[in-house]
């Protein structure tokens, strides 16, 4: 499968008072086209650094992203973003809220078109009825709910998720995730996640990349099965065994676990791919 998302060898650092705080070195890795990609690590390890980087918001200081084989140096229409707060605007209604990006992003759509656009998507994640409603009348989830419509309004061929569910209770978090396989498969697009939820991970995707401590490099790939997935899939003997490798992975890059005691996966499992 072709990588529609290229990163090579990007290396960036933030400027403090106290001189340069590297965050990524070197980073190697790419998001297939159709594919959809977690990355996970410890904390501040820059995975939303890197997000902004994928997203055009930032340049590297070293290292190339690339969408379709070009470089990647503004912001691209062609890709949407939600956030673990939702910023939905409280004197627009939630429709309007969802129109919102085509305000600003060129669209050939009538506005009779964007509207049942809009509609549509918010009947695909469960507010239909709540066009008219204010941010302030949804509950947590439901507001998330009209920020991936917002996100996806103008069709956009690249979604990146940063921690969009971390904030929400266990219950309305995996209903959201169903609701994230439901979406992918009415509305295709290349999926980039940012998560510290390893069940999250393994439960959405079907690439995990762990990344290392800061400044983050690749730490471990693993590949999972393509395809639509429900909740029981996450209690079976094969989803705990992802995760304990997941968790080791993690530790390593942490500096408190030694790389050679790293959890095995069973013959012919579909996670693999050490880095």
């Amino acid at each position: 499968m072709t990588d529609l998302i290229e990163l090579k060898g990007i290396t960036h650092a933030y400027a403090t008072e106290s001189g340069p705080l590297p965050v990524l070195d070197a980073l190697d890795v790419g998001v297939p086209e159709g594919g959809f990609v977690a990355f996970v690590g410890p904390s501040g390890c820059g995975k939303s650094t890197l997000t902004r980087l994928i997203a055009g918001l930032m340049k590297p200081d070293r290292g190339e992203v690339r969408l379709h084989g070009a470089p990647v140096t503004s912001p691209r229409s062609t890709v949407g973003m939600a956030f673990q707060n939702p910023v939905l605007l409280e004197w627009r209604s939630i429709l309007k809220n969802v129109l919102l990006p085509l305000e600003i992003v060129p669209t050939k759509l009538s506005r009779l078109q964007a509207e049942d656009r809009a509609r549509r998507l918010l009947h695909l994640v469960g507010l239909e009825g709540f066009e008219d409603k204010r941010p302030s009348e949804l509950s947590g989830g439901m507001r998330q709910r009209a920020s991936l419509c917002r996100a996806l309004i103008h069709n956009p061929e690249v979604l990146i998720l940063d921690e969009p569910f971390g904030a929400l209770d266990a219950f309305t978090r995996e209903d959201l995730w169903q609701t994230m396989h439901a979406l992918r498969a009415e509305e295709p697009f290349t999926g980039v996640l940012i998560t510290h939820d390893l069940r999250e991970s393994i439960y959405l995707a079907d690439r995990v990349v762990v990344l290392s401590a800061r400044p983050a490099t690749v730490q471990h790939i693993m590949d999972l099965p393509p395809g639509p997935r429900v909740l029981d899939d996450l209690y079976t003997p094969e989803a705990a065994e992802r995760l304990n490798v997941l968790r080791h992975q993690i530790e390593v890059a942490q500096g408190r676990e030694p790389a050679e005691a790293a959890p095995s996966l069973p013959p012919g499992s579909a996670a693999q791919g050490m880095h």
